[in-house]
């Protein structure tokens, strides 16, 4: 540990930093965690039936379901993971900044305002309105699950590596109980909040986010004299690569398997974005169709402002910190952001430093925790509601009993992340995240498009493009690099990789569109086109909406 401390003192300053300050950071910390309890027992108070749990009682402006959206969908992956990005590889880091940002146009274009017509709680009610309902909210639900749980395991594992480092825990034991305090607060947000805890505590997450990042990005401008120029040249210089790190090829241009892999990974995230379940149930939290158009607008402006500034964070930590340090601190360069708030601060020892590492670490730590609510709602709502309420009990439960198996749901889904958690905890969970985008984009996505704009689409479609899809996009990562083969890999002794892209996007999405295609045509069971229309008229006009 010496060792690697003398050779990179920026990391052994941060730690000492972290350590001074260690007071400071737990309180940050603890005061996020109460407030948000706070709100979560207050919402709590006045979720009365289902449409509560579920849909926050759907009396969320446009501009509130915008911001808790933004609260959504950015999560540490965003936050930490692009700053990182660009800061080791410039241009090619910046790529992700514009994938995250066009994905949101799709949302907006094609799903918001009919998904929001069509649906009551969950995707597969938009789906059953026109199939057999037990066979295509089975496939709804367990998709639903497997793309929430694999997006939860690397906000857990991330959340275990983030407070480790800044508590200074290193056993395992220490480690797997910060995982569990995670899960544990998901729990509580979730059963005691529902829809309408859960929405406000990512509306506050996302201020906080949104005014964490505004600080560090002007102090870096600030530092440069608000010259972008200076900026860019600067941190060119700085990351020994010159030129090449402003221009592209330093992480997606070497090869032609790399080439392939970026569109590949842009594909996933610009179409996965429409079809996660955590962003579409929240199109249902707003009064009408209008007010889901105007929470996405809300939503593109607000992220689209913070992307920007991941630019700024991810480039001015080039310009500030050696490469070196930043890769000996987390070889992803997910704690760039954190050592460039300690430096631009005043570095290790300051004030000024301490206290902007310990407000972008609780920023950092609160965007977790709420990704992590949103993302636990998905899958109990679609546990309790699809399958429990409409596949189990056959339409027969009560609400009252739908939202007792939500509660329960959120229980097994927080006991299960946070022993997954535990076992990834020192896991490369980038390839988890692209998983979850993939899968989105390979089996919900093109059921959702086909359901609402093609008529000719049946239940054995469905079941095709969901299954095939979920099955194509996890056999293809299981033997990717992102698992075996590579010093990066989740196992990097293995070698059992013969798909050589690290995203399944660019096979397993035309395969999910082909196989409901396919389905469709090749199926015995005649469409319903009366119920095509009514879908039709519902999803453009809103008449009959919830």
């Amino acid at each position: 540990m010496s060792a690697a401390h003398a050779a990179y003192p920026t990391v052994q300053l941060a730690a000492e930093g972290a350590s001074e300050h260690r007071p400071l950071i737990i309180t940050l910390f603890a005061c996020f965690v109460v407030a948000t309890l706070f709100i979560t027992v207050w919402a709590g108070r006045q979720t009365k039936d289902a449409a509560d749990f579920y849909a926050g009682g759907r009396q969320f402006t446009g501009f509130q379901n915008g911001l808790a959206v933004s609260g959504d969908y950015m999560s540490a992956a965003s936050f930490l993971g692009i700053a990182g990005a660009i800061a080791l590889f410039g241009y090619d880091g910046f790529l992700y900044s514009i994938g995250f940002l066009v994905a949101w146009l799709v949302a907006l274009l094609l799903v918001a305002e009919p998904l929001r017509n069509s649906g009551r709680y969950t995707m597969g009610d938009v789906l059953a309105y026109r199939m057999r309902q037990r066979p295509v909210r089975t496939a709804a639900g367990a998709s639903t699950i497997v793309v929430s749980i694999f997006y939860l395991l690397a906000q857990m594992a991330g959340a275990g590596v983030l407070v480790s480092l800044l508590l200074g825990i290193t056993s395992d034991g220490g480690k797997i109980a910060i995982v569990a305090l995670v899960g544990l607060l998901m729990i509580v947000y979730v059963t005691i909040g529902g829809m309408k805890g859960t929405t406000w505590v990512q509306m506050v997450k996302a201020v906080l986010l949104i005014a964490g990042t505004v600080l560090i990005t002007f102090l870096i401008l600030l530092k440069f004299h608000f010259n972008l120029s200076d900026l860019l040249g600067s941190a060119a210089e700085n990351s020994g690569k010159g030129k090449a790190f402003l221009e592209p090829g330093l992480k997606y241009g070497a090869t032609s398997t790399s080439k392939l892999d970026f569109i590949s990974l842009g594909i996933a995230l610009v179409l996965g974005t429409a079809g996660l379940p955590h962003i579409l149930i929240r199109f249902y939290t707003v009064p009408t169709a209008k007010a889901a158009r105007k929470s996405v607008n809300w939503a593109i402006g607000i992220i689209g402002a913070f992307y920007l500034m991941t630019i700024v964070l991810g480039f001015g930590a080039a310009a500030i910190l050696k490469p070196g340090d930043i890769i000996a601190s987390n070889k992803a360069g997910n704690t760039a952001a954190p050592l460039a708030a300690l430096e631009i601060g005043g570095g290790s020892g300051s004030t000024g430093g301490a206290i902007l590492l310990a407000v972008i670490s609780a920023v950092a730590f609160a965007t977790i925790l709420a990704v992590v609510a949103g993302l636990t709602l998905a899958s109990s709502s679609s546990f309790a509601h699809d399958i429990y309420a409409n596949v189990i009990r056959k339409g027969r439960a009560t609400e009252k009993e739908e939202v007792r198996a939500a509660k329960w749901a959120t229980v097994a889904i927080g006991i299960v992340s946070i022993g997954l958690g535990a076992l990834a905890r020192d896991l490369n969970v980038a390839g988890l995240v692209a998983l979850a985008f993939a899968v989105a984009a390979s089996a919900n996505l093109p059921t959702i498009l086909y359901s609402l704009f093609w008529k000719r689409f049946t239940t054995q479609g469905a079941l095709w493009s969901i299954y095939g899809g979920l099955a194509s996009s996890v056999l293809l990562v299981l033997f990717s690099p992102v698992v075996s083969s590579k010093p990066t890999s989740m196992f990097p002794g293995a070698d059992f990789a013969w798909f050589p892209l690290e995203n399944p996007g660019l096979i397993s999405i035309p395969l999910g569109f082909l196989l409901g295609w396919l389905g469709s045509l090749l199926s015995k069971e005649e469409p319903d086109k009366g119920k095509y229309a009514e879908l039709e008229v519902k999803s453009l006009t809103g008449v009959g909406a919830h």
